[in-house]
């Protein structure tokens, strides 16, 4: 972790127990857990995106229109 910076993060106290309690029961540091959710956060965002840019050539439909379309064929 030589590279690793240092960050003040505010916890709710109940979000923070059970962190400190997972933590210990699995022998690892909070930072740690944090910064395993905080990439995995990161990796689900970059598939979002990858996901928006495959889709990019799609024809867009407009809401009313998606609306309309329902009602007209009794869905809503």
């Amino acid at each position: 972790m030589a590279d690793s910076r240092r960050a003040t993060v505010y916890f709710d106290p109940h979000v923070y127990r059970g962190l400190r309690i997972k933590a210990a029961a699995i022998d690892r540091t909070i930072s740690d857990l944090v910064n395993e959710a905080v990439r995995m956060q990161l990796a689900e965002d970059a598939d979002d995106l990858a996901a928006f840019d495959e889709r990019t050539n799609e024809p867009a439909l407009r809401f009313e229109d998606a609306l309309n379309d329902l009602k007209r064929r009794g869905k809503i």
